[in-house]
């Protein structure tokens, strides 16, 4: 039976009051004063949880080669049809597709040249104040894009967050990250089947990268960018998947490693679509969180315009105790709005059923996700 703990507190009351109207008076007051110990000792459970929100793919539109990608207003209100769910946990975290960078830069050539399907995001430096004015705290920079614009857009990227205050990680220079909330160290760490990032293909390595953030942090998040690419490619296969001949990893594989080495919650992306979720021991993984904000340059009909931003709450030990799922579809070129139809809801339920019908969480139509 599955009792969501936003009822515990009024199931609770509802028996406190049975129990004071049939029992003699003077047992009233000590009634009375085991209720409020029960109701404190609810309230403080709750209180303890830590929350955190994960989105998928962020590309806040590009001014390279010409600022013909950019977003209207010079993207000051890009994000502000989504920024009060984003600003409601104790850390909100994306993957930054791309680099910040005002001008200059290398693009970077797949293979002997600039095809159709390379290519380089160059976002203006200031767009970070959007991404840090609408409550991100972390982003993940192991991904296919992070090396777009070569040596000068990693370091001005790194230069930009830290200015602004957001933390980062995934790349061979900055591997791991950690900031501070509700009392606990959360560490965090990406990794992609990238140049220049942190590997998804050795597990080996990835595990001791994970092993050695655990000693030094209460909780630990780990972000992938990883799997086949398209709207074929929302089911999880279990084993390597490829795109464009790229070895993309085995992510089923890569998320139990990384947990049974120590990491607490693991998100994906890269598919451009969005996957299944799976308990494993105790812990949330959410294999991709599809496109979240992704303008200009992304294509999003059907499922890849849907995807969820996923708030998890997470005990001291960092075990999974419940989450939710707001549901979001990007309009016009790639603005994210809330989705009153809540479509990728119904699609992560199908997958998360597809996929793992044993795995030990539910997820009803409103978004909310028990244990079962």
């Amino acid at each position: 039976m599955k009792i969501s703990l936003v009822i515990l507190p009024a199931i609770t009351i509802a028996v406190a009051i049975v129990l004071l109207y049939s029992c003699k008076k003077e047992n009233l007051e000590s009634i009375k004063e085991s209720v409020e110990n029960v109701l404190s000792d609810s309230t403080q459970d709750e209180e303890a949880l830590l929350s955190v929100i994960c989105v998928g793919d962020m590309m806040l539109g590009s001014n390279y080669p010409s600022s013909a990608s950019l977003p209207p207003d010079d993207g000051e209100f890009l994000l502000s049809g989504v920024e009060d769910v984003l600003r409601d946990a104790d850390i909100t975290c994306g993957n930054l597709e791309g680099t910040f960078l005002d001008k200059g830069g290398t693009p970077k050539r797949c293979g002997d040249s600039v095809s159709a399907n390379c290519i380089s995001f160059r976002m203006p430096e200031h767009y970070a104040g959007y991404i840090q004015d609408a409550g991100f705290d972390f982003m993940n920079l192991a991904n296919n894009h992070s090396g777009d614009m070569g040596p000068l857009g990693r370091e001005k990227t790194a230069e930009v967050l830290e200015m602004y205050d957001i933390k980062f990680a995934g790349t061979v220079d900055y591997p791991t990250a950690t900031l501070e909330a509700r009392g606990l160290k959360i560490g965090f760490a990406g990794f992609a089947p990238n140049a220049g990032t942190l590997s998804i293909l050795n597990l080996e390595k990835a595990a001791l990268i994970v092993e050695e953030l655990k000693k030094e942090n209460d909780i630990v998040i780990v972000a992938f960018h990883g799997g086949a690419e398209g709207s074929g490619a929302q089911r999880v296969p279990g084993r390597n998947e490829t795109y464009l001949g790229e070895n993309r990893g085995n992510v089923f594989e890569f998320a139990h490693a990384v947990i049974d080495a120590g990491a607490d919650l693991v998100y994906g992306h890269g598919p451009h679509v969005t996957r299944a979720l799976e308990l494993y021991n105790g812990k949330l993984i959410a294999y991709s969180l599809g496109n979240f904000c992704t303008y200009g340059k992304f294509g999003l009909a059907g499922a890849l315009g849907l995807a969820p931003v996923l708030k998890v709450y997470m005990d001291k030990a960092g075990n999974f105790v419940r989450g939710e799922i707001t549901a979001v579809k990007q309009i016009k070129r790639g603005i994210p709005v809330i989705d009153d139809d809540k479509r990728v809801i119904s699609i992560i339920q199908n997958l998360t059923q597809s996929d793992f019908p044993d795995t030990e969480i539910d997820i009803d139509d409103e978004g909310n996700i028990y244990l079962k």
